[in-house]
């Protein structure tokens, strides 16, 4: 993920600070060179490195922590808020009737953000249209098809069309109905006069209310001088940074916000129509210095729940709060955490569990752990309803059929009836938990393990 080496890195430098009440000039200036060598490391422009590492440093020898306030946790504290304050706030995109143009070069992404964000804007009541402009590069209006369908929102393009502020303007007129128009335009290898002028005839014609500029995440310093020329020629007014799934820096993209002084409206975060979310500056650096990101954690799940295969009067997650948890119950949370995107991002959002914890495991664990997750599902669709309604039935025979039905190992079989076991003892314990208060008690001990305030849904882990 973007600038994800500042967040491992900031994490052990952090942590050498535990114990300790009182900060010293030392311990400021680990911090502010950790802070440093990420940034550059990751193409973040210079200029932005010394004034973010200037602020923290003035402010973390300056100001007085609040009494009991472990030095950890008030650096912590300083390094959020400076790293919100640079990033700035999300690109504002009201749910209702608007019309958004996307600009870019060539491979940037803006064809598949394109329908990515009418998926977004779909999934917010709203009626989304995508028109596919882009006459110069072969393949552009297939590939816009075929996301858009996947995405299930409307799309207008014409292949056979050579003028893009044609189809712009007839793009228009076929979806008024929409309520949403996002207008994809071509790229180039590089900025191009043409490119310029092309865009600047249908920005004319579109009259968008936002402009967007797509950046692929790996683009480095040269982002700046791309989006000042965006800027000059048609006014950015926010950013879409691509691919947050790969090993990119992404610090090009901050030097292309704070040049066009702009903000960022969406990340794309892997090859999926629904694999994008809407920016939100604190949650995104919660999560980038390991303490969780409730908000995004949330509307994950309640998607999630959405997409799994639930028939209204067949399956209730809080059923399993009141009577017997089977694996059955099992099968439709592995379902739901899969319609949850990887595993290594679901985990980020959960405090305490992202960062630092993630930093300790092996490379290949969470390929590990989903390639399990995928073999749990495959036993189950073996098992028959009894099997599955009780599994502690289950015996050394019906192990073996099972193995031989999934194509797995009995001690994969094994494994899954261990797993659900251990499940189902921790469904027992919440069963045990009557009042609300106790569940609030119990959900603020997980959410505070580190002392720092691991915060609410709200604004940002601290409050």
């Amino acid at each position: 993920m973007v600038l994800d080496d500042l967040g491992s890195s900031l994490r052990g430098t952090l942590d050498d600070l535990r114990g300790k009440s009182r900060i010293s000039e030392d311990d400021v200036e680990s911090v502010v060179t950790e802070i440093q060598r990420s940034l550059l490391a990751a193409d973040v422009d210079v200029s932005l490195v010394m004034e973010l590492s200037d602020s923290i440093e003035t402010r973390a020898l300056e100001e007085e922590p609040p009494a009991g306030t472990p030095a950890r946790d008030f650096v912590l504290r300083i390094v959020y808020e400076e790293l919100v304050d640079l990033i700035g706030e999300s690109t504002e995109l009201p749910l209702e009737e608007q019309t958004i143009l996307l600009a870019g070069l060539q491979g940037s992404g803006k064809t598949t953000s394109a329908a990515k964000m009418a998926w977004w804007f779909s999934t917010k009541g709203l009626k989304p249209a995508v028109i596919q402009t882009d006459t110069f590069r072969p393949g552009a209006y297939d590939q816009a098809k075929q996301m858009t369908e996947r995405a299930e929102v409307e799309f207008y393009g014409n292949p056979d069309a050579e003028d893009p502020v044609e189809i712009a303007r007839n793009g228009l007129e076929e979806t008024a109905h929409a309520d949403v128009h996002i207008v994809d335009t071509a790229g180039r290898h590089a900025l191009e006069d043409d490119l310029i002028a092309e865009i600047e005839e249908i920005e004319g014609v579109v009259e968008p209310d936002t402009s967007l500029l797509v950046l692929d995440a790996a683009i480095g310093q040269g982002a700046k001088d791309q989006a000042r020329e965006f800027h000059d020629s048609i006014g950015i007014d926010g950013v879409v940074i691509t691919k947050l799934d790969g090993t990119a820096k992404g610090g090009g993209a901050l030097a292309a916000v704070d040049q066009t002084d702009s903000s960022i409206a969406f990340l794309g975060t892997g090859e999926e129509v629904d694999d994008i979310e809407r920016f939100e500056p604190e949650g995104f650096i919660s999560r980038l210095l390991g303490m969780g990101d409730l908000g995004q954690l949330a509307e994950r799940v309640e998607r999630a729940m959405e997409q799994t295969d639930i028939e209204e009067d067949d399956w209730d997650p809080e059923d399993m709060l009141q009577g017997n948890f089977t694996l059955n119950d099992m099968q439709k949370q592995l379902e739901a955490m899969n319609n949850m995107g990887p595993l290594s991002q679901v985990l980020d959002m959960i405090p305490g569990m992202g960062g630092g914890l993630k930093d300790q495991l092996p490379d290949d664990a969470m390929d590990v752990t989903e390639e399990r997750m995928r073999t749990f599902q495959v036993i189950m669709d073996s098992m028959t309803d009894a099997e599955k309604e009780y599994p502690r039935a289950i015996g050394a025979s019906q192990i073996e059929r099972i193995a031989r039905g999934s194509g797995t190992s009995e001690e994969s079989v094994r494994e899954l009836l261990q797993q659900y076991k251990m499940m189902e003892k921790t469904i027992k314990q919440f069963q045990g938990m009557g009042s609300e208060k106790e569940m609030q008690r119990m959900m603020q001990q997980m959410q505070g393990g580190g002392g720092g305030g691991m915060g609410g849904m709200g604004g940002g882990p601290f409050g």
